[in-house]
């Protein structure tokens, strides 16, 4: 989920970036319509009791007419009349239905390495330990090596070939689904459509993941030498429907099922709005039995409250946090040392960031203050911004989980919830003034509402891991 964006310009060579005057809001995902319509129709997203058979879908088609259906978690769309929906909950073959949700969050000369594991250390993964202070200095033994991670997202933009390593982009598996409630409604493929995004918002998330090149200097990832799975279900203004969201992370499942069931595999979405949709829910629940591991951003709504899916208690949830050595030179981001051992001190929880309201699940909070990764305004041309969000905290969090199945294969998604809750670095609730980009300071404080278990590291979470 996007929050804070800030242009860099390469000055003297890839390193010497400077920030852009102004700061821009990005949109919020969480304070959105719970449906789309067209004059008395909806599209609704439905969940069945039982199996999708012909007897059930006649038995629905006395409220409207059945689009898709997805039978792995006995779900299917439909567009009724808005005056049927009451009803049509109360049919005794469906369990839930819902308006359909909305949800928000040319290929080029390729990258010269394949991997990023000796890159430049960042403050973000120097927060996580998993890097330290400059160049080739990994602080853990695991890189993500055999681990593919679906990043639920936009895609990748056009040139993503000049970022990340062809290596590590599962190309063979990406797609692209688009549709939902506030389009025609039907969810279909589209093919290569993953790789030609114009937003950049999934670019940047998978190469906090990976790593990337910046201007051919090598940045570190958390985990560099997991395998990302791009599936784009955002639109290129960056939102989308509940509907696709859930034919994404059941195709994520299908595939865990199937080809990849002797790999490990993660799901990142850097995405969400403020109700649980079902099929979204069964889907998360069918990937889940499959065992994939989600993790979501907690949302950029602050006292509002969590976004879903990330607020779903299956879901590992991730808050954003700061540094509060963020702009104390020019060169912050990757020349100054974050301290070790950790200090809860050095850290604060963002004012965006959303609290965990009564019914909600927050597990833990990351870097999403301020992360540098390639963001594109103008398609085609390489450009790197400051982006913050919890958008940029899910990815830390994904990438710690990749390092532990990557030690653990049969890590489950319950399993990786409590070593990350059980690990983290508790940061009480408390105030933090923080340097700002114009060189004034903002206060920040938090509750305990704010920080789920507390801050997630890398090298933590292994020592956890059996």
């Amino acid at each position: 989920m996007l929050k804070r964006l800030l242009n860099l310009g390469i000055l003297a060579g890839a390193l010497l970036l400077l920030a852009a005057c102004g700061v821009q809001q990005g949109p919020s995902e969480a304070a959105l319509s719970p449906q789309g319509s067209l004059k008395s129709m909806i599209d609704v997203n439905v969940v069945l009791k039982a199996d999708v058979t012909p007897a059930a879908l006649d038995q629905l088609a006395k409220y409207g007419r059945v689009k898709d259906v997805l039978y792995e978690i006995d779900a299917l769309t439909m567009k009724i009349r808005s005056g049927d929906l009451a009803k049509l909950q109360a049919d005794p073959v469906v369990a839930a239905a819902n308006p359909d949700a909305e949800r928000t969050g040319a290929p080029v000369d390729t990258v010269s390495v394949d991997d990023f594991a000796k890159g430049l250390s960042t403050w973000d993964l120097d927060a996580i330990n998993v890097t330290d202070f400059g160049f080739d200095n990994r602080q853990v033994a695991y890189d993500g090596t055999g681990v593919y991670v679906a990043v639920l997202d936009t895609g990748l933009v056009d040139s993503w070939r000049q970022y990340f390593p062809q290596e590590r982009i599962a190309t063979e598996y990406a797609k692209s689904f688009g549709g939902g409630g506030g389009e025609k409604g039907n969810v279909s493929e589209q093919p290569n459509k993953w790789e030609h995004d114009q937003n950049s918002h999934g670019t940047h998330v998978t190469s906090t993941i990976l790593g990337y090149s910046l201007g051919g200097t090598p940045v570190n990832g958390v985990a560099p030498m997991a395998t990302v799975i791009p599936v784009k279900v955002l639109n290129q203004n960056g939102s989308g429907w509940s509907s696709v969201v859930a034919a994404g992370i059941t195709y994520i499942g299908d595939l865990k099922a199937g080809p990849l069931a002797g790999s490990p595999v993660v799901i990142n979405m850097s995405l969400g709005g403020p109700d649980l949709d079902a099929m979204e829910k069964a889907a998360i629940d069918y990937a889940i039995s499959q065992g994939v591991i989600i993790v979501a951003s907690a949302g950029n709504e602050g006292e509002a409250g969590m976004g879903y899916p990330g607020a779903y208690p299956p879901v590992i949830s991730v808050a954003a946090s700061g540094w509060v050595g963020e702009w104390t030179a020019s060169s912050w981001w990757w020349a100054v040392n974050v301290g070790d051992p950790t200090s809860p001190g050095d850290f604060y929880i963002t004012d965006f960031s959303s609290r965990e309201l009564p019914g909600q699940d927050l597990d833990v909070a990351a870097p999403g203050s301020w992360v540098v990764g390639p963001y594109q305004v103008n398609s085609g041309q390489t450009s790197y911004y400051y982006l913050g969000g919890t958008s940029m905290a899910s990815p830390h969090v994904a990438g710690i989980v990749a390092l532990m199945a990557e030690k653990d294969h049969a890590l489950t998604a319950l399993q990786a919830e409590g070593i990350l809750e059980g690990s983290a670095i508790y940061l009480a609730p408390g105030c933090r003034d923080v340097l700002q980009p114009n060189g004034t300071s903002e206060h920040f404080c938090w509750d305990a509402d704010a920080t789920g278990a507390g801050l997630a590291t890398a090298d933590a979470a292994l020592a956890a891991t059996p």
